[in-house]
């Protein structure tokens, strides 16, 4: 299984091109994608969405959210503040998602490569 981010799955669903979107499309055509719930509430955002895309964004696994993951985010965040960089919330839990379950994260958002010195793996 392979996490995917909400600035990698807009860019597959809009078909641009690049790296991270020939993972994301591997990653679906194997069943091997999987959201964090943070990308999941992320895409759903856009009120243009149409419904048929909605409904194929349902059909992919979400990973679930274990015990005290709301803590370990938390210090996660802090430990990113701490050091001096970008903490956005949901990149947090996004990471905090795929570090739990030990899965790496297709990306296009720079911001991330800050928490792999925290254990997240980046595809």
């Amino acid at each position: 299984m392979i996490g995917i981010d909400t600035s990698s799955l807009r860019r597959f669903l809009a078909g641009e091109a690049g790296r991270d979107v020939d993972l994301v499309r591997r990653a679906v055509v194997d069943g091997r994608a999987v959201l964090p719930p943070a990308v999941l509430c992320e895409v759903l955002s856009d009120p243009a969405l149409p419904r048929a895309l909605i409904d194929d964004l349902g059909g992919l696994p979400i990973l679930e959210i274990g015990e005290n993951f709301w803590q370990r985010a938390g210090l996660l965040r802090a430990r990113l503040i701490k050091s001096g960089h970008k903490a956005k919330l949901a990149d947090v839990l996004i990471a905090q998602s795929c570090i739990d379950h030990e899965l790496s994260l297709v990306t296009n958002d720079r911001d991330f490569r800050h928490f792999s010195r925290y254990g997240l793996k980046l595809a």
